[in-house]
């Protein structure tokens, strides 16, 4: 029997999956109602983007499983890749 992830990975084919991911930077600010989170991890140099309600504990040095799709954002007239977190679980 598949897992939830199995299936969503099975149904969208631009979804990537990465465990045990580290943790490496967090910041958490106030966008209207939603907490904007931006996690780095080691060995990437793209941001890690995700909203919530409310603030989490800090994630900093935590290891990760992540779900997420490579995007692309206009920031100060520059494209730059940006993942869009749709699931993360610490450990």
């Amino acid at each position: 029997m598949k897992s939830n992830l199995d299936k969503m990975l099975a149904s969208h084919n631009k979804l990537v999956h990465s465990e045990g991911v580290k943790i490496v930077s967090h910041t958490q600010r106030e966008v209207e109602e939603w907490v904007q989170h931006t996690v780095m991890i080691e060995g990437c140099d793209a941001p890690f983007k995700f909203r919530r309600p409310k603030k989490f504990k800090c994630l900093k040095g935590n290891r990760v499983n992540m779900t997420y799709y490579p995007e692309q954002e206009k920031v100060a007239g520059f494209e730059i890749e940006v993942m869009k977190v749709v699931r993360i679980k610490r450990f």
